[in-house]
């Protein structure tokens, strides 16, 4: 599984790289975490291992202050070490979930939401709130890098952008059609497996239009 492609990736890396957005990488640790080991007693996603086994850190859209992947290499071991942590985290979340990154909040699987083939969806965690709060992103890890570069791409053409050179999209509030192309994401919205994860924000209004948006399909 290590070795699975990762069309999602390899377009996150094109766009990053088209757009001149900024891009930092370093090799894989020699031997990085594979797929089933046990991460703070939880299975490490297929796809994450895949990532890993190709690279050790990363951070997409330097320019734009984009996602940054978690270091898990021969100089550092920051993956692990963030994980620990964030056990506290877990009991107000309601289940594990494994931290793999982040721009202003976290990016995380959700081993108990796995698939047949054990890849696990992606959430976003917002703890800077009084509760916690979580946005599923992603049916799988590779879906999300396929997501965050096509945000990416509505970014940067954006007229606004092009005249301030700011953000005025920020993911994934304003990638909700973007996201409804990921079908299995939007299968487990419509089935409320998010649900207990979203429970300090499924009563927002802002969040069931954004939920709304993205399982309609809609811009």
């Amino acid at each position: 599984m290590e070795s699975m492609a990762l069309p999602g990736l390899e377009r996150l890396l094109n766009v990053c790289q088209r757009w001149e957005l900024g891009l930092e990488t370093s090799p894989p640790a020699r031997e990085p975490l594979k797929a089933g080991s046990l991460l703070e007693g939880v299975p490490f996603d297929p796809i994450l291992a895949s990532v890993y086994a190709r690279l050790g850190h990363a951070v997409f859209a330097v320019r734009l202050m984009g996602v940054a992947l978690e270091q898990s290499n021969d100089e550092a071991r920051n993956l692990e070490e963030t994980n620990k942590q964030w056990r506290k985290w877990w009991k107000e979340l309601g289940e594990p979930v494994i931290v793999f990154g982040g721009d202003v909040y976290a990016y995380a699987t959700v081993p108990g939401l796995a698939d047949e083939w054990g890849r696990q969806p992606v959430v976003e965690v917002d703890t800077y709130e009084p509760d916690v709060h979580v946005l599923p992103v992603a049916s799988n890890v590779d879906r999300f890098f396929d997501s965050y570069s096509r945000y990416l791409e509505a970014l940067v053409s954006d007229p606004r952008y092009q005249e301030s050179g700011k953000k005025e999209l920020t993911f994934p509030w304003d990638a909700a059609e973007i996201l409804a192309r990921d079908e299995r994401l939007v299968e487990l919205m419509r089935a409320g497996r998010f649900d207990s994860l979203m429970k300090n924000m499924k009563e927002s209004n802002a969040t069931r239009r954004w939920a709304a948006k993205v399982m309609r399909g809609e811009g």
